[in-house]
């Protein structure tokens, strides 16, 4: 199990975990939502955890949807760096609270998952009655004609096309924030749509881009149709999310929480336990 980019937790305290076993247990049609910490112990960083996330550990920020647009060297530093890990990336596995995600699918309790994760493990492990809110990385797809492709396939376009970065290799796992060097980057050429020649981006919302709507609109009907939320690895702090929460408090239905650290809607949670995702799923 890789746990480099689990944040450090207390031992969890067995009266508290059975009462929120019992409280859980007792929500019909549950939602859950889940973030970048029920990826973690898969290896994948989160974003804002203490010394582990990726925001702790390096000082670039998330490139944002209108500066990839306008950019071409924004666009070849990004996908350069994605070029880079991706052969890392692509083989993260689910963990074992994917996998108790998707077999909680058979039992009627069970409503929905709503993910803001990228990373696409959810339906690696199985899920079906999952929406990825901000999209999956192991897609492609043309900013302009709507042309989409594997990552995969894309993988082998952008070595076809840079021969010269074959023998480049990345020193940890890296995203969108990680670092790279101008000067490396601006010799990176990145193939466009074969279609219509427009922008090719991985089929993820960017920061300050717009969400879609459908899956938006589709997220609120199941808040709205639940009977309660429980939050797994996610400190809420981006607003689709925590809107959720907000939605489901306003109707009185119980809010549970299960992350190391803040998240932006403690004070509406019904119960909140702060250890390791796995150590609690595991019992329920």
């Amino acid at each position: 199990m890789a746990l480099q980019f689990v944040p450090k937790s207390s031992n969890i305290c067995e009266k508290s975990l059975k009462k929120f076993i019992s409280l859980v247990g007792s929500v019909e049609k549950l939602l859950i939502v889940t973030g970048a910490g029920i990826s973690t112990e898969s290896g994948i960083p989160d974003y804002r955890s203490k010394n582990v996330g990726l925001y702790a550990r390096t000082t670039q920020k998330p490139l944002y949807y209108h500066e990839f647009m306008k950019s071409i060297e924004c666009r070849q530093s990004y996908w350069l760096r994605h070029f880079l890990s991706w052969p890392t990336t692509s083989q993260a596995a689910p963990n074992i609270n994917h996998h108790t995600l998707a077999n909680w699918e058979s039992s009627e309790q069970f409503l929905w998952l709503v993910t803001q994760n990228i990373d696409g493990l959810h339906v690696k492990a199985g899920s079906d009655k999952v929406t990825e809110l901000h999209g999956n990385w192991r897609y492609v797809k043309c900013t302009t004609c709507g042309y989409t492709e594997t990552r995969n396939a894309y993988q082998e376009k952008l070595a076809e096309t840079n021969p010269d970065f074959q023998h480049v290799r990345c020193k940890e796992v890296p995203n969108e924030v990680t670092e790279m060097p101008s000067n490396i980057a601006n010799s990176f050429n990145v193939p466009t749509c074969p279609c219509c020649g427009g922008i090719m981006k991985t089929d993820v919302t960017f920061f300050g881009e717009t969400l879609s709507t459908e899956k938006l609109n589709f997220a609120f009907e199941k808040a709205n149709e639940c009977g309660g939320i429980l939050t797994l690895g996610s400190s809420l702090a981006v607003l689709p999310g925590s809107r959720l929460v907000h939605q489901a408090h306003s109707q009185n239905k119980p809010i549970f929480i299960v992350n190391i650290g803040p998240t932006c809607v403690d004070h509406l949670a019904t119960m909140k336990l702060e250890n390791k995702i796995s150590d609690v799923l595991k019992e329920i």
